[in-house]
């Protein structure tokens, strides 16, 4: 069985991108799709800054720990 998406998990978009920390799953008020409220970090010219989104879990993939 495959372990599913939770608080903690690592996990990337499908598309790629940057791997992301899962701070929180559930229902944003705007939609009925179950999602994850993701954050991670990117570096610009100054230091790393972090960055936060949420995204459909169907939009997701579990990175392996």
């Amino acid at each position: 069985m495959a372990e599913e998406i939770k608080v903690g998990s690592v996990v990337r978009l499908k598309s790629g991108g940057p791997h992301m920390t899962v701070s929180s799953v559930g229902k944003p008020t705007y939609s009925d799709t179950m999602s994850a409220w993701c954050d991670w970090f990117v570096q610009d010219k100054a230091p790393w800054k972090k960055d936060q989104g949420v995204f459909p879990l169907t939009s997701l993939t579990l990175i392996e720990q």
